[in-house]
């Protein structure tokens, strides 16, 4: 099912049209109302005229985090705040927040763009949407909640926390949707389990996920506990929040709705693009809103663009699920890691638990990493010889994935701090 097949069904040559006029008219209106821009836009010697193709997109600056920060709160709006009905920010968790904002036509649209990844994901009128997101300045539940409310599902704002009382709710109230990051539906899992409460008592049927970067493992393990289809879907706040690109049920990619963004992939050091199917950080240029238009925004975050055509029909390209983000890699020993790639180890190795953290600490010049591991009550209660078995096996299976030796260290069931929103994977103790 397609919310709008003439739009996510476009023949190329007709989007790529109608994506340059719609930069056009983004680059004017940034340049007569957003002074940013217009410094931005003289200092290399070019005008909004010069831009006569999508291949000219590469000679116009770059957008950072830090340009937000230095514009806060409304350096960077393109309309008067008299236009602004909406004001959200960004979460904050890798610094401070970033504020944005949405013209009465930008709702519209956010709510359009949400319902086309909700119905991609298989929710229609007829389920019943549990939003576990925390609403306020964070744009996840608002968007997805609009996004519902677009297609014609039945609402359940329950917010985030509380997690017995979210799974009363999904009973009492039947359920058919959960919307989450993953990490906090793999939570409702483990507590449904723990509460004794049967999957078949339950009347989930997907879940909608995103917020963090989550593995096919993790997937996995969040199906088998809720009984459900799991999709994930790709937003942030700076650009617009959910609503950027969302897996569908054939779940080969997340399909970017190319008729409001444009998508590069870089190379974070070349700022370069890099071939089609290598990985790189996204970077993202709004066609479509008002208030707050975004130019070639690194979004730090790591994806690919994927070739080929998916069986759904949709013709817009498709990026990978986020590995992870630059700012969010770990140099340990020279070597670039990545949480992503600590959980996918685990996952392969039974016996532990979905739940782990990376501390890493600095002793003399020598960084030193340590992977804190759940592990099962069969394990940790076992013999003192199949805990080191197990510690050793963790250990030489990701030094081959990191290429690097890490100490492993294993804990008691439910040790390690559970997240309603995003997962603290990391504690970096370094003075850097």
């Amino acid at each position: 099912m397609i919310w709008e097949p003439d739009k996510e069904c476009m023949d190329r040559e007709e989007l790529e049209q109608l994506q340059i006029e719609r930069l056009q008219a983004t680059l004017n209106r940034v340049y007569a109302h957003v002074p940013f821009y217009r410094k931005k836009f003289d200092s290399l010697g070019i005008t909004p005229e010069d831009v006569g193709s999508l291949a000219d997109l590469a000679r116009l600056p770059f957008t950072t985090k830090a340009d937000l920060r230095d514009n806060y709160p409304y350096g960077l709006f393109a309309v008067p705040m008299r236009e602004v009905v909406r004001v959200h920010a960004s979460s904050g968790t890798t610094g401070s927040v970033t504020v944005v904002g949405y013209t009465r036509n930008d709702i519209r649209t956010w709510s359009n763009l949400v319902a086309r990844i909700i119905t991609a994901g298989g929710v229609t009128k007829d389920d019943v949407i549990q939003i576990a997101f925390g609403y306020g300045l964070f744009t996840g539940a608002f968007g997805l909640h609009y996004g519902a409310e677009r297609v014609g599902a039945s609402v359940i704002p329950a917010s985030s926390g509380n997690t017995a009382r979210q799974i009363q709710i999904m009973k009492d109230f039947k359920t058919t949707a959960l919307v989450s990051t993953p990490s906090y539906a793999l939570l409702i899992g483990e507590t449904i389990r723990e509460m004794g409460i049967p999957v078949s008592a339950l009347s989930l049927r997907y879940g909608l996920f995103g917020s963090e970067p989550w593995s096919d493992a993790m997937r996995q393990e969040i199906e088998s506990k809720l009984g459900i289809v799991a999709t994930d879907n790709y937003g942030l706040s700076e650009v617009i929040g959910p609503g950027i690109s969302g897996e569908c049920l054939e779940r080969k990619g997340l399909h970017v709705n190319e008729d409001h963004f444009i998508i590069e992939v870089i190379d974070p050091e070349t700022l370069q693009p890099v071939p089609p199917g290598e990985e790189g950080e996204l970077v993202l240029t709004s066609l479509t809103k008002e208030a707050f238009p975004m130019l070639r925004y690194r979004t730090r975050d790591l994806t690919r663009l994927l070739p080929g055509d998916c069986p759904c029909g949709r013709t817009g390209r498709r990026m990978s699920r986020v590995t992870g983000r630059t700012d969010d890699m770990l140099i340990i020993k020279g070597v670039n890691v990545f949480p992503s790639q600590i959980e996918h180890v685990l996952f392969e190795i039974e016996g532990t638990e979905p739940h782990y953290q990376i501390v890493v600490e600095r002793k003399g010049a020598m960084d030193e990493a340590t992977v804190l591991v759940e592990a099962g009550e069969s394990i940790f209660f076992d013999q003192m010889r199949h805990q080191r078995d197990m510690v050793e096996k963790i250990r030489k299976r990701l030094a081959q994935e990191l290429g690097i030796s890490v100490e492993v260290k294993l804990v008691e069931k439910k040790t390690l701090e559970r997240f309603e929103g995003k997962a603290r994977r990391v504690i970096d103790n370094r003075k850097l």
